[in-house]
């Protein structure tokens, strides 16, 4: 859980920093294992998989490119154990549109040796995130 929030809490100020382009990825880096794995749905502008450190970097510049607003409103955690499991309250707005869109997504997030090892977010509706930002999704493997 400290893992979490410590990430949860670094990647707030990575954001209000202005994020990829403005704001170093350092701080958020000792959170992730360096062999992190990150899946995201196909459908989505950001699909596919992400890996490492560079990966990860790379999910959030085009995160950025996709939405102007991405605030976790709520989170409820589920399982405190690894994996754990958060339910967060999703409010965005697409960057190319201008829509905004409230959703959830459950995420499992595997923690080893006090890193986070791999994520894998799950959206009840990713259709409605894509008409959303406007774009098409794809998978994708991103990183190493």
């Amino acid at each position: 859980m400290d893992v979490l929030q410590g990430m949860y809490a670094a990647e707030a100020r990575y954001l209000a920093a202005g994020g990829p382009g403005n704001a170093s990825f350092a701080p958020l880096a000792p959170f992730f294992a360096d062999h992190v794995v990150l899946h995201q749905a196909d459908g989505l502008p950001y699909g596919g998989v992400w890996r490492g450190h560079e990966g990860m970097e790379r999910f959030f510049v085009a995160m950025s490119r996709a939405w102007s607003v991405f605030e976790m409103v709520e989170q409820r955690f589920l399982a405190r154990d690894s994996p754990l499991v958060v339910l967060t309250q999703v409010h965005a707005r697409a960057r190319a549109t201008g829509r905004e869109l409230d959703f959830p997504i459950l995420q499992t997030i595997t923690v080893t040796d006090g890193r986070i090892s791999e994520v894998r977010p799950f959206y009840w509706d990713t259709a409605a995130i894509q008409r959303a930002a406007g774009v098409g999704g794809g998978a994708l493997l991103h990183g190493a």
